[in-house]
């Protein structure tokens, strides 16, 4: 397992670090996002779809569960959401395997809700708040 952390010191920075973090996880499209509610998951995974060039709305799928982007390119990114979820049949009945397995960028917040559905190669995306309000952003795969 590797670990590689990314310091992002303030909203002003998120673009350039979304694009460290893009650069560093890019052969991994399954992306898992940890971190306490508020530590920025939904802000980051915005700055992300910036990067890759989506220009709709980014906002968090917490009563539809996943979100479906178009980036310039004209490739696909799902963004999930799964805090409401209550048990890991409702992501199968949604169909997330057919989403993970589709090749497209595939970013999860709260994924600690569907744990047996994880594949094996995605990346595991910490968010930590710190007291001055930087965020360390820790990738491990």
């Amino acid at each position: 397992m590797q670990i590689q952390e990314f310091h992002c010191p303030s909203l002003s920075e998120l673009s350039e670090t979304a694009r460290q973090v893009l650069a560093y996880g890019k052969e991994h499209n399954v992306w898992l996002f940890e971190g306490e509610m508020g530590a920025g998951k939904t802000t980051f995974i915005k700055a992300l779809c910036g990067v890759l060039g989506v220009s709709q709305t980014v906002q968090s799928p917490t009563f539809a569960l996943v979100n479906e982007y178009a980036t310039q390119a004209g490739e696909t990114v799902y963004h999930f959401d799964f805090y409401r979820i209550k048990s890991e049949i409702e992501a199968l009945d949604l169909g997330v395997e057919e989403y993970f397995d589709s090749g497209a960028y595939c970013f999860v917040e709260w994924p600690s809700l569907i744990p047996n559905l994880w594949p094996p190669d995605a990346l595991l995306v910490s968010i930590i708040p710190n007291p001055d309000d930087s965020r360390t952003i820790r990738v491990q795969s």
